[in-house]
């Protein structure tokens, strides 16, 4: 017996989808396969095996060290594999000792920009056949279980902002070389400050071409291709869609479009605010609503006079009063804390208002209007899809169960009185480390790991000597 038939590790859908992936594989002539799992930061990860290797990797999975689950952006391994006193004293990643990459033949893709080359998302188990509790796929999936049982299912659509421009020198120099390694020297795709435009567009219409086709080419939900307002600055907006398939789309969208663009000479970057002249800020406004499992809509109001449902305002309630602990998974890097802003169109308090681009939750709704929704503008393009759509559940679903009252809506929304979002990625750290919620639904072992590899990056930054820090004192002390 296989190691994922003995451990029951696929469902009935997943093992009939197999055996047709196998035959694709055959049909289509593809000749290597990439298998990726999402870490902890929402990269992708993995091994490219030969076609031949696809009934191996069907049976007993993929290999890999588990000190993959322990680094932060920098690939820096910041939590020790090698000590038993480490923060999160879990013997199983001791050592490095190896973990096993499960397939999901449901997620199978042909890559439309590399010949001959399948690929495939999976989940990651030990060699004992539990679950890894440090893999993000994992928690989304467990969320959304918690969620169904409720009689729900939660919808997302994805509004992603990134900044694409041209490589000038890759540096790829040996003195380039480091953790982490230094970044491209780039010129702007457009020079910004034209929201929409026509002319705008049509500049950067090649690049956006071979991105659409690849999108498309993937099965992805794309719906639009916008100039945004700040240089280099571009959006695609997406359909929206239930339950894990938005996580795993934002997951293939993200690491596709980085490939293409570097194919081609350009550089997409997800990273909230580049240090580039007069840049805006890149934000991902995750869209979202939940319905039954035939459809309907449970935000939708009733009554013209209300906004939401009296569920989609207890969910919302939810979504503000876990704002402040919840903002490491929607907000994960130190740089996206820059986006918060006063009178910037990103929000700087918990505070919801309607059709308001100030706020952090939008509400977009009417009476028999089926895409009735919240529209959460606080999120980062570099989040973890896995982790913020989790959180979403998580702080939704406290709302439910306590009938949270998000209060009334704010039209002055940089002005009303409202608790402060986090200013620091060290402030939302300390208080999803001590957020009860989030440790009851993700667990002790989960917090405690997330917590450890953020401050270890917070420490880290701390250390640094600045550029600002070197032009405001190295002369005048």
């Amino acid at each position: 017996m296989s190691f994922i038939q003995q451990h029951g590790l696929w469902t009935e859908k997943q093992q009939r989808t197999a055996k047709e992936v196998a035959s694709k594989v055959r049909a289509e002539n593809i000749q290597v396969i990439r298998f990726c799992f999402p870490d902890q930061h929402g990269i992708l990860r993995g091994k490219t095996l030969v076609a031949d290797a696809l009934g191996t990797a069907f049976s007993s999975g993929i290999s890999l060290a588990s000190s993959l689950l322990l680094k932060d952006t920098a690939h820096r391994t910041v939590i020790s594999v090698f000590s038993a006193q480490n923060t999160i004293k879990d013997s199983a990643v001791q050592g490095s000792a190896d973990m096993c990459m499960i397939p999901d033949p449901t997620s199978f893709k042909v890559l439309p920009w590399a010949p001959h080359t399948g690929w495939m998302l999976c989940d990651l188990y030990y060699k004992n056949g539990e679950k890894v509790p440090y893999a993000t796929r994992h928690i989304y999936r467990d969320a959304l279980q918690r969620l169904a049982e409720t009689g729900y299912e939660f919808m997302a659509g994805l509004e992603v902002e990134f900044h694409l421009t041209r490589i000038e020198n890759q540096r790829l120099h040996p003195d380039d070389a480091g953790q982490p390694a230094a970044p491209p020297d780039v010129s702007l795709s457009h020079r910004g400050y034209n929201y929409l435009t026509e002319l705008n567009y049509d500049q950067i219409d090649p690049m956006m071409e071979v991105m659409r086709k690849t999108v498309q080419g993937l099965g992805l939900g794309l719906l639009s291709l916008e100039v945004e307002f700040g240089p280099g600055q571009v959006e695609m907006v997406f359909k929206a869609d239930k339950g894990l398939q938005p996580a795993d789309d934002m997951i293939l969208f993200r690491s596709a479009v980085k490939q293409v663009c570097r194919r081609h000479g350009y550089h997409a970057s997800f990273m909230c605010r580049p240090r580039l002249p007069s840049v805006m800020s890149s934000g991902w406004h995750l869209h979202q609503s939940l319905c039954t499992p035939d459809g309907k809509n449970i935000f939708m109001p009733e009554k013209a006079e209300d906004q939401l449902s009296s569920t989609g305002m207890a969910w919302l309630g939810g979504l503000l009063k876990h704002a402040e602990s919840s903002s490491v998974f929607s907000t994960p890097t130190i740089n996206g804390y820059k986006r918060y802003r006063p009178f910037s169109l990103a929000p700087d308090r918990a505070i919801w208002g309607i059709d308001n681009r100030g706020v952090m939750l939008r509400v977009l709704s009417a009476p028999h209007d089926k895409a009735s929704r919240i529209e959460n503008r606080v999120g980062e393009p570099a989040a973890n899809p896995y982790l913020y759509m989790a959180s979403q559940i998580i702080a939704g679903m406290d709302g439910l169960k306590t009938s949270a009252d998000p209060g009334l809506p704010a039209d002055a929304p940089y002005e009303t009185q409202a608790p402060l979002l986090p200013t620091t990625l060290a402030q939302a750290t300390d208080a999803l480390d001590k957020s009860t919620l989030f440790r009851e639904a993700m667990g002790d072992t989960f917090i405690n790991y997330l917590v450890a590899i953020k401050r270890s990056e917070i420490r880290r930054y701390e250390l640094e000597v600045s550029e600002w820090e070197q032009r405001e004192y190295f002369d005048i002390f």
